[in-house]
């Protein structure tokens, strides 16, 4: 083996993307020491997001005090590289900064829109913003404010909203915001297609694990249905049906409503990021991998994101994941060469998780070693 390319998603809740590259290259540097092995951990947009590009991107942190989610000051970062700034959303408005008191009528993402703010007053021209881990329910209206959008209620008074008092809003002005945002491209990594609102939407989705009782996820999903109606009727924008629309609170469709921006799969923006069409010239295989690989895996997730560039470029890709779905193997048709599960023993996940690294590297070895037979014989 001359070069493999690792590039997987963190096994949630028990290795990280960034873990998982260093077992990866202890083992193949075991049998192939003069491989080249190049890693590019992944995240899914929410907390660790910025450290992970920060591994693989030249740019430097920075550091900026900002509004957490009930209006405290909180020090956060961000990624700067060339005109380039790279946001996760989940460093102002993340749910562990809620700690003990998650309520996702009134957390903000105010301090989100100061970060951007920040970015672009220092020369960013274009933003990608990892949207993941909230602990919000706003519709990215508090980040929009931070920006320059204007929300006023009946008494002509300018306001912040948040998930409780979207029904507040009469008029929304995006006048000051669009000055702010001229020159700058905003994406926002996105790996969900939940709807703005309804059965599936953000807040009966997502609310009840910010702390939202049945009777307040009820109120947050009407405040959205009424929120989308004015964005209809007032900025002649349909986000109703926009997959993704309900990532992080419905921060999703208040991208593309209120700061004119597009929400793309987190795995395509971080390969377009690190140049991988480049990176994997010439490499034997792409390693990558996710905790459990399914038919959501087929929509953007990092398994097929990858399997699908590397089909175009002729290169096997080889997937290490913990569980293995029966309707998973349908990833085969989009490049997938291989799909070896982690899971070596039949113990519970709460037993399984305390081994995780362990048996990921047992794996990988077993991987490594077979590949072995076809370099002695070839």
């Amino acid at each position: 083996m001359r070069k493999i390319v690792v590039i997987p998603d963190s096994f949630k809740g028990t290795i990280s993307s960034m873990n998982i590259c260093k077992i990866a290259v202890t083992v193949i540097k075991k049998y192939y020491p003069a491989c080249e092995v190049i890693t590019v951990p992944v995240a899914d947009g929410g907390e660790g997001t910025v450290a992970c590009f920060s591994e693989v991107l030249d740019g430097e942190s920075v550091r900026v005090t900002v509004k957490g989610p009930y209006g405290e000051d909180v020090a956060a970062s961000y990624l700067r590289s060339g005109k380039t700034a790279i946001i996760e959303m989940a460093s102002a408005a993340g749910l562990p900064l809620t700690e003990a008191r998650p309520n996702p009528a009134i957390t903000t993402t105010y301090g989100v829109g100061q970060q951007i703010l920040h970015a672009i007053e220092a020369g960013a021209t274009e933003i990608i913003l990892g949207l993941g881990g909230s602990a919000t329910n706003d519709a990215g209206c508090g980040c929009a404010a931070a920006l320059g959008v204007c929300f006023q209620n009946t008494a002509g008074e300018a306001f912040v909203p948040t998930g409780e008092t979207l029904h507040q809003i009469v008029s929304i002005d995006l006048t000051e915001a669009k000055k702010r945002l001229s020159g700058c491209t905003l994406s926002a990594m996105c790996d969900i297609d939940n709807p703005m609102h309804g059965r599936s939407g953000a807040a009966y989705v997502f609310a009840p694990q910010k702390g939202a009782s049945p009777e307040m996820v009820e109120r947050l999903d009407a405040n959205l249905i009424y929120l989308d109606r004015l964005i209809r009727s007032q900025l002649k924008k349909d986000v109703s049906t926009l997959p993704g629309g309900g990532a992080a609170g419905g921060f999703g469709a208040g991208v593309v409503a209120f700061l004119d921006g597009i929400l793309t799969p987190g795995i395509d923006t971080v390969l377009d990021l690190v140049e991988f069409d480049r990176l994997a010239q010439g490499a034997d295989f792409i390693l990558t991998g996710e905790g459990r690989i399914d038919s959501q895996s087929l929509r953007g997730k990092v398994v097929a994101g990858v399997a699908k560039r590397a089909s175009a470029l002729n290169i096997p890709v080889v997937a290490v994941v913990g569980d293995v779905s029966d309707d998973a193997y349908a990833v085969y048709d989009l490049g997938v060469t291989a799909i070896f599960s982690t899971n070596r023993k039949a113990i519970p996940f709460s037993e399984a998780r305390m081994r995780s690294a362990e048996d990921f590297s047992h794996t990988l070895e077993d991987v490594i070693r077979f590949s072995t037979i076809f370099q002695q014989n070839g």
